[in-house]
């Protein structure tokens, strides 16, 4: 095996473990969406809440629990799509951590999407590249006649 057999199979390894790195953190994304959601269901509150800040992936917002206790969760809400400041949204939240706080109605299944398709690009620019790779070698290995 020659140098240049030898680099393209450590790029084709690096290409594959980044794809699999990728896709894991994807994976566990869902997981920590569902996490977050029976760790809410567990001991569920809604409150009404104000959005003090919105944006794509990060609103703030602010709510009172029925103990007429004033929070406003570090973190912002989950799923945070499509709010924008002023609104008066329902939020469910963790009684026993109120900074875990979700819109009403939004769950877990939101993150599939995002999840699957981050694992959708990923494979399909590693595949792309390992394909390149292939022929690359290939093209090498092909003996030049003179």
């Amino acid at each position: 095996m020659n140098r240049r057999s030898r680099v393209i199979k450590r790029v084709r390894i690096g290409v594959l473990i980044l794809a699999g790195l990728m896709t894991l953190q994807s994976l566990l994304l869902v997981a920590g969406a569902w996490r977050n959601d029976k760790a809410i269901e567990r001991d569920m509150g809604v409150a009404l809440a104000e959005v003090l800040s919105a944006g794509p992936r990060r609103s703030t917002i602010e709510f009172v629990t029925p103990e007429r206790v004033t929070y406003r969760p570090e973190l912002g809400v989950l799923y945070p799509s499509e709010l924008s400041p002023g609104m008066r949204i329902y939020v469910e939240y963790d009684k026993s951590n109120p900074d875990l706080v979700r819109v009403q109605g939004r769950n877990a299944s939101l993150s599939i999407v995002p999840a699957g398709s981050i694992i959708v690009v990923v494979w399909a620019v590693a595949g792309t590249v390992l394909l390149g790779l292939a022929w690359i070698q290939r093209r090498r290995a092909v003996p030049v006649h003179a």
